[in-house]
């Protein structure tokens, strides 16, 4: 390293421009990271922090448009609930609604409809105030709805039916779907909401034995064999993180905020690469010196990787902590931003050992450097 650090202070301006754009790159990857985070756990987190492996849709639902789409009644979940790999199931509604709050103020709501007591329902623990579900037209609703400025006792009204709602519990942390905050209620009372009716009266009796989906809970230390349990329930059954691509936009979502990472992994190690190979070239003269005077490739090709890792490591540490540091202001606005300490730390190894594979590939020019070039002199 003893050539490294010399240029790296004579140089100093030229290392220092290229570890700037390096550093730009990763406040770019940390915020795109932490909008990734932050769309994923608006749009999923209600359905990441149920108890529950999988998901049986009713056949031949397409997963992107499962929990719009699907029916499933209670003699499928009974067939689920016979096989010997299934601990528990739970007959599972989800539907977006609107509905206004007591002032009138517009508010949207993800209904989980599910049965009171079951694996599926919120429990005590769950809860940050109030009650757990018991009320047939109670609802224990995201934390993330006192932003709306609700809360418990509030009443909230269901658009075109007229059905109220009253929140008695709510949930501790975020729980949304589809960019919607969460509302758990009773199951019969989603299913006369689900079948656009008023009043008990007004629905088919058939409609109480429907829901969108059934959880599945396994066996502990047993893997649901999926493909026998649709075959005997006749469903369509997929894990609770294949079910994540049913939940409104997240799959466009996650995909183009991916490919955004990649295009930047990609465009930096071109720019680290571009850099060492115009570097390697202006520095051809003193590479062929160091090699007439018994210097071994080897020991060049590590130099200049040494070289790299300092600048890359020191640029992508000083980018992470301004973009981690910016991030944090975002957290306190609207914009579904979260920064997670795994998703980060993997885009700090992505940057650099790309770009250390970015640099490799550059500084395999001095393998081709001849010794005999330093006898030229500057001709």
């Amino acid at each position: 390293m003893f050539l490294a650090w010399r240029e790296l202070s004579f140089a100093r301006s030229r290392f220092a421009l290229m570890g700037g754009v390096v550093a730009l790159v990763s406040v770019l990857v940390v915020l795109l990271s932490g909008l990734s985070s932050g769309l994923v756990n608006d749009g999923v987190s209600g359905l990441k922090k149920l108890p529950v492996a999988a998901f049986a849709f009713g056949a031949d639902t397409s997963v992107d448009s499962a929990f719009s789409r699907s029916t499933v009644d209670r003699e499928q979940a009974e067939r689920w609930a016979a096989r010997d790999d299934v601990a528990d199931v739970a007959l599972f509604g989800n539907q977006l609604v609107n509905a206004e709050g007591p002032g009138g103020e517009a508010v949207d709501l993800a209904l989980f409809g599910v049965e009171p007591g079951s694996f599926v329902a919120p429990s005590t623990t769950d809860l940050a105030t109030g009650e757990i579900l018991g009320d047939p037209h109670g609802i224990v609703v995201s934390e993330t709805v006192g932003d709306l400025g609700l809360g418990i006792g509030d009443t909230v009204t269901i658009e075109r039916l007229g059905t109220e709602l009253t929140i008695v519990g709510v949930l501790d942390g975020q729980h949304t779907f589809g960019h919607v905050d969460v509302a758990y209620i009773p199951l019969a009372t989603w299913q006369e909401i689900h079948a656009g009716a008023t009043d008990a009266a007004e629905v088919r009796p058939e409609a109480y034995d429907e829901a969108t989906a059934v959880a599945l809970a396994p066996v502990d230390g047993a893997d649901l064999d999926l493909a026998a349990g649709d075959a005997a329930a006749g469903t369509a059954a997929v894990s609770l993180t294949e079910s994540f691509d049913g939940s409104p936009g997240y799959a466009a979502e996650t995909l183009t905020l991916n490919l955004i990472q990649v295009f930047l992994y990609a465009i930096s190690a071109l720019v680290v690469g571009a850099f060492f190979t115009v570097w390697t070239i202006q520095r051809k003269h003193e590479i062929a010196v160091a090699r007439a005077m018994g210097a071994s490739t080897s020991y060049l090709v590590r130099d200049a990787l040494g070289q790299a890792a300092v600048l890359l490591v020191v640029s992508t540490a000083i980018g992470m902590g301004a973009g981690v540091g910016f991030g944090a202001l975002l957290t306190s606005t609207p914009m579904p931003f979260a920064l997670e300490a795994g998703p980060l730390a993997l885009a700090a190894v992505l940057l650099v050992g790309l770009g250390l594979a970015g640099a490799a590939a550059s500084v395999g020019r001095i393998a081709h450097v001849d010794p005999l070039t330093a006898l030229g002199g500057q001709r």
